[in-house]
């Protein structure tokens, strides 16, 4: 064996050995313990980069680990293929989003490969094949017969030169981030599928994923954000309709100075007329965002409407403001506001003069509430409130709802901050959604016998607006109930949709009958599943969603699509992220052409705990691929001595031998339980390293001297395949194996090179450092004593002193005062 580490003839020998015999492709076997490991699969952006390095290789040392216990592991992957990035391409350089999106494609999965990621490539899929969003479209036509999908009218971001709705990421400081023209806030026609139908379960559902990072359950639920409240009528004067508002603090209805309403909302369209403060105010609202993030950050403007609400108590009227702060898409497009006792409606009240009126006072001190520096939020008990005074908010909760039901002008209930899911956009590349308009027949979905609704390829990609909207071949069609002249619908879905249930679609990928079979009952749910902590609410939750749904069709059984749940931490260079904009990436690439595949892995493993960002150190990735060639090197001396490998005798074994051995099975146990238990991979290559360090010491050239060093070799080898799988794979078979170590089981602890006979205490004298001593494990105090006395080099430090008392700590330290 060669003692030169050569990675990339080291790398090519493992990967050919894996592509020949197909080791990573798996089948159901009923009789075995299944585990599906899975990480989020990337967008096809043309490299990879090293979040991506992390991501997979985290997801590729538990797939390995537990493949070595034994069971039957399934690792896909795939691509996340739609999206506005391929547009975006294809206008920059000229090329087809298609072409553009299977040349990166093709380029990554070479990536992949070179990295040894164990995938079952047999099992892989593009969101952008018709294959695979046929049965999305066929499962959106289910939902809608279901009506768990329907069409309403929305506020969107809405670029006017582009003509298309943008995502909220896609607004900066007001404007549309690729032609800069001022984004317009726009109602418009979209699609929707009813999450909030499962919102209940959804949230309860969050209690059974012990598995899940607490952080992530957290988000969820407030994402969520399910609350008790009540609902009650504004009368305004000269209108029929009531003015509805939803408040969680009824115990604070008695301290409304305005109620505040969208500028969308229908009472304005009416205060519009004759008032030209009102309409300029309204068109100012059109270039705003209508994310509810950005209502929050943005500064608080509004005017007043000049009509007035009736307060259902007091009887009192109250001014209508319109308000940039309310969103006609949350709630009812209209809140009543107490700028006491909430900071938002204080600083709104603060900047127009409009009256504070304190009804919620502490328990202990009424002047404890300082309103001239800000709102008091919490709880108290009510004053300046009538018939509720002396009631604390608990009280006042159930006092006042009472009331306002009795009297017709209320009602309890039960409100979520969760929406509905918009899934229509109004872009090319994605999936058509599978809508035809009829005149006469109204929406009528597509035939099944139609399906897929396949993307035309012959467009113009110009940035004004979507090209399916003019496209005639594609958008006029014939109305499948009646015959006559009908279009299609030419928006195309959120690529959520198709992120939403690639896991399941992983377990059936070559199923042409059905949407999934009964392979995904086998399968599902993932056991592991990996991804950044930025996809913790919408991709997870759309996740969750999608689940729920597919098993309320009967394709499924479990709840839940991920049983376990890790978030792994950025990559980051000089305190940053890594960014192309910031300069400070590092392409992978270039490392593996220069270290090797194993030291990136090793490297990006060992830097840092996964949930924790890694810094990235150039340092570090040489210090790995230095450890790489010392481990290589020490298995390449001792197979230089080319003896015959005698059997252990383990009742035989000299001290020395013991120790080593010893050594070898406390780092295993450590080992099994940093990657089996706590994931902790930075410490398990951390003992590995200290376990080398000891083995090169331990210079024993006799038969069981060497067996002792083969032994540990072996242990070493089989604890870093999970993370170093290439050198591991030559290194096994140079060891002696015919079986790959691919397939060798996790090695088990002897729990007899544990024990020990004699220990090591340390020799004091006055608290300083003068020796070691080795005595049985069972030695008394009065032996330890004796022992520590006649060591020859105690001996030089306590002669011709008086001995004034002897410290045993029991199994640690002698410490002799003099």
């Amino acid at each position: 064996m060669d003692e030169i580490y050569k990675p990339s003839e080291v790398e090519q020998q493992a990967q050919d050995y894996w592509e020949t015999h197909s080791v990573f492709r798996v089948t159901e076997q009923p009789e075995r313990e299944k585990y599906y490991c899975l990480s989020m699969f990337p967008y096809p952006s043309g490299r990879l980069h090293m979040g991506h390095v992390r991501n997979y290789t985290i997801g590729d040392v538990i797939s390995r680990y537990q493949r070595m216990l034994g069971k039957n592991v399934l690792q896909p992957m795939g691509w996340d293929a739609f999206g506005l990035p391929a547009e975006n391409a294809a206008m920059q350089n000229g090329v087809h989003p298609a072409d553009w999106t299977y040349e990166n494609i093709e380029y990554m999965r070479d990536q992949l490969k070179q990295l040894g990621f164990g995938y079952d490539w047999s099992r892989e899929l593009a969101t952008c094949d018709p294959d695979y969003y046929r049965w999305e479209q066929w499962f959106f036509i289910k939902l809608l017969e279901k009506n768990l999908v329907y069409k309403k009218t929305a506020p969107v971001n809405w670029c006017p030169n582009d003509m298309t709705v943008l995502a909220n990421e896609q607004v900066i400081d007001g404007c549309c981030w690729r032609c800069e023209t001022p984004v317009e806030r726009k109602e418009i026609s979209q699609w929707f599928m009813r999450i909030t139908h499962y919102a209940d379960e959804l949230l309860e559902a969050l209690e059974s994923l012990e598995g899940w990072p607490e952080q992530v359950r957290a988000m969820q639920q407030n994402w969520i954000g399910r609350s008790e409240g009540v609902e009650l009528d504004f009368t305004v004067a000269g209108m029929e309709e009531p003015l509805r508002v939803y408040t969680t603090r009824p115990d604070t209805l008695m301290g409304v100075t305005y109620v505040a309403v969208a500028a969308e909302h229908p009472l304005v369209q009416k205060a519009v007329e004759g008032n030209k403060k009102v309409a300029a105010f309204v068109e100012f609202c059109k270039t705003l965002q209508a994310s509810e993030a950005a209502m929050e950050t943005m500064e608080k403007k509004g005017v007043d409407s000049g009509w007035k609400a009736i307060h259902p108590i007091s009887g009192e009227e109250v001014p209508i403001w319109v308000a940039n702060f309310v969103l006609m898409g949350y709630g009812t497009g209209a809140v009543m506001s107490v700028p006491a006792h909430d900071q938002r409606d204080y600083e709104f009240a603060q900047q127009y003069g409009i009256p504070i009126r304190q009804v919620i006072y502490p328990t202990t001190d009424k002047n404890e509430a300082d309103l001239s520096q800000q709102a008091f939020i919490e709880k108290g008990v009510l004053g300046q409130s009538g018939e509720f005074d002396q009631l604390t908010s608990e009280q006042a909760f159930d006092a006042i709802a009472g009331k306002l039901e009795s009297e017709g002008k209320g009602r309890r209930r039960v409100n979520y901050r969760l929406r509905d899911w918009g899934v229509s956009r109004q872009r090319y590349w994605g999936t058509p959604i599978p809508v035809i308009y009829c005149d006469q027949c109204g929406t009528v979905p597509v035939p099944e016998s139609d399906l897929p609704v396949e993307l035309p390829k012959n467009v113009v990609l110009d940035g004004s607006g979507s090209p399916l909207a003019q496209l005639d071949s594609f958008r006029n069609v014939n109305c499948p109930k009646c015959g006559n002249k009908a279009v299609r619908e030419t928006d195309t879905f959120d690529t959520f949709m198709e992120s939403s249930w690639y896991f399941a679609r992983f377990t059936s990928p070559d199923c042409k009958s059905a949407m999934l079979d009964d392979r995904a009952k086998y399968w599902l749910p993932v056991d592991q599943y990996v991804g950044g902590i930025e996809h913790a609410i919408l991709h997870l939750l759309y996740a969750r969603f999608y689940n729920k749904l597919l098993r309320d069709e009967g394709f499924i059984e479990n709840d839940e699509p991920f049983a376990n749940l890790m978030t792994q931490g950025m990559v980051l260079k000089d305190g940053s992220k890594m960014s192309k904009s910031k300069g400070n990436t590092v392409d992978p690439q270039q490392l593996i052409e220069k270290y090797g595949a194993d030291t990136v892995r090793l490297f990006t493993m060992f830097a840092a705990p996964p949930e924790q960002s890694l810094e990235w150190s150039d340092s570090a990735v040489e210090g790995g691929f230095r450890f790489l060639k010392r481990l290589w090197k020490q298995a390449a001396n001792h197979l230089d001595d080319k003896r015959q490998i005698k059997p252990l005798d383990v009742d035989g074994l000299a001290e020395n031998q013991k120790a080593m051995r010893r050594q070898v099975h406390e780092t295993l146990r450590k080992v099994s339980d940093d990657v089996g238990r706590r994931y902790t991979f930075n410490t398990a290559i951390a003992a590995n390293m200290e376990l080398l360090n000891g083995l090169a010491k331990f210079e024993d050239e006799s038969e069981q001297g060497y067996a002792v060093h083969q032994e540990a070799l072996e242990l070493v080898v089989l604890m870093l395949a999970p993370i170093i799988p290439h050198v591991c794979h030559v290194l096994w078979k140079n060891l002696g194996h015919d079986n790959p170590v691919l397939d060798a089981p996790w090695p088990k602890i002897d729990e007899a090179a544990l024990v020990q006979d004699s220990i090591e205490m340390v020799i004091q004298v006055n608290g300083k450092l003068r020796g070691k001593i080795h005595v049985a494990m069972d030695a008394d105090r009065d032996l330890i004593e004796k022992a520590a006395m006649a060591e020859e080099n105690i001996q030089r430090f306590i002669q011709d002193k008086s001995i004034r008392k002897i410290i045993v700590v029991p199994k640690k330290l002698v410490n002799i005062v003099v």
